[in-house]
């Protein structure tokens, strides 16, 4: 048995962020510093300004937004967890700034900026799940220094009090200069950090795809459209939410497809989506200085399932076990099928004792796991308990490549086997960097 805490809490001084280039470092904490700053100054304006306080239609409007982007956030958030998987050294864009640049609109900024806290701290929980801490914190800050250029703009069009929506062929023109200078802001510091943070990238990985920013651009435009029905008939904000979801789907639908490799038996990863993502995801630890967790297991009665109920029955064991593997898992790992009864769990940012703890719940899990199961004469039988072999590797730690952290896996999970099955043994580095099967020291952790 593994015994180990499962508090998710990183002493300041483990803290991934200090890993960092020190010219990228520097960049991001001062960004983040400017974004608190823009923050105080914001809500010190709205305190002491002529029209002191916020109005309770400015309050109302607020809860309309955050609803509604908190429904957004829920409703895409399979596709967004699927992006964010496979975002490396470009941009990841998203439709969080329609709701921002509505409340631009509509609010002052004093209550845009909690606005963009609430959006993102919602991500973190619901949609993107454990990720690299600095990094979001930082887009946070991006957002919030491209909402105070925003409002600059605005106001220096004389567009002072709220609703700021298009009246005319000058406020129309304003409001674009607007949302052309929220991107270029938000672009800007994202590409810089990308930069700094990434020396071997190029400018033009940096950029990323056009057809991205184009999202961000639509993304604006219907920001335009919520804040001026939002305030003239905002009963029409939620038949709008269908709208929004829609085209959420359509204007993401490329990344979409590409991220949407599902296996019919099991409704986890295909092995061919998972081929594509575990590169990807190297990549990015390699840009965060981040570590990535594989395991590698297979169901140890499958064989004797498929040869006693027939092939049927392996399939519904197959698809409980899968179920109970992805209920242990962390939001934003990867669980994948990539053969017959062999299941693969890809853990961005874990080190070996979450690894170790992950594949131990799961490991308890399936053997307590409960499972009926239809039999070749038409009768139902139970199966109880569904114990797995597993084989654990860590990357960068065992190895340097794709090949050699599925290698250093499999070969773990060999061992698993030969030992008695229904256990967890854990490569180790030695020989990490010409790794061959069985040259690995491993760890065994039995029940």
């Amino acid at each position: 048995m593994i015994l180990i805490g499962r508090s998710s809490w990183v002493l300041p001084r483990q803290w991934k962020l200090w890993s960092l280039p020190r010219t990228a470092l520097t960049y991001v904490l001062a960004i983040d510093l400017i974004a608190v700053t823009i923050t105080t100054l914001a809500v010190r304006s709205t305190l002491s300004g002529p029209h002191s306080g916020v109005r309770h239609s400015e309050w109302v409007a607020f809860g309309v937004l955050a609803v509604a982007s908190t429904l957004h956030l829920e409703f895409a958030r399979g596709i967004e967890r699927r992006r964010e998987l496979a975002a490396n050294t470009s941009p990841h864009t998203n439709l969080k700034c329609l709701w921002i640049f509505a409340a631009l609109l509509l609010l002052p900024l004093s209550l845009v900026v909690p606005l963009v806290v609430l959006a993102y701290t919602y991500s973190w929980f619901r949609v993107y799940g454990r990720t690299v801490a600095h990094r979001k914190v930082f887009s946070t800050a991006t957002y919030v220094l491209a909402s105070a250029a925003a409002a600059a703009v605005l106001r220096a069009g004389g567009l002072l009090d709220a609703p700021r929506v298009p009246t005319g062929f000058w406020s129309l023109l304003v409001v674009m200069a607007a949302a052309a200078t929220w991107w270029l802001v938000n672009y800007a510091l994202v590409i810089g950090a990308i930069l700094l943070s990434t020396p071997d990238a190029t400018a033009r990985e940096a950029l990323g795809e056009l057809s991205d920013q184009i999202v961000v651009c639509a993304g604006l435009g219907l920001g335009v459209a919520i804040a001026a029905v939002q305030s003239s008939y905002p009963w029409v904000v939620p038949v709008l939410m269908v709208t929004v979801l829609a085209l959420h789907r359509d204007l993401l639908l490329p990344q979409y497809q590409r991220a949407a490799g599902i296996d019919d038996k099991t409704g986890l990863a295909t092995s061919s989506y998972w081929a594509s993502a575990v590169p990807a995801e190297l990549a990015r630890a390699d840009t965060l200085r981040s570590t990535v967790g594989l395991l590698m297991l297979d169901l140890d009665r499958f064989k004797e399932i498929n040869d006693t109920y027939g092939h049927p029955a392996g399939d519904e064991a197959l698809r409980a076990a899968g179920e109970a593997i992805r209920a242990e898992v962390r939001n934003g790992d990867l669980v994948a099928r990539v053969g017959g009864d062999e299941l693969a769990v890809l853990l961005p940012g874990a080190f070996e004792a979450e690894v170790l703890e992950i594949a131990e719940r799961i490991r308890e899990r399936l053997v307590t796991l409960t499972v009926s199961v239809s039999t070749t004469d038409g009768g139902t039988a139970t199966l109880d308990g569904v114990p797995a072999s597993f084989g654990a590797a860590v990357y960068p730690a065992v190895a340097s490549t794709m090949d050699q952290l599925i290698l250093a896996a499999d070969d773990a999970l060999l061992r698993a086997k030969r030992s008695g099955r229904n256990q967890i043994v854990v490569a180790r580095p030695n020989h990490s960097e010409d790794l061959q099967p069985d040259e690995a020291a491993e760890q065994t952790v039995s029940d």
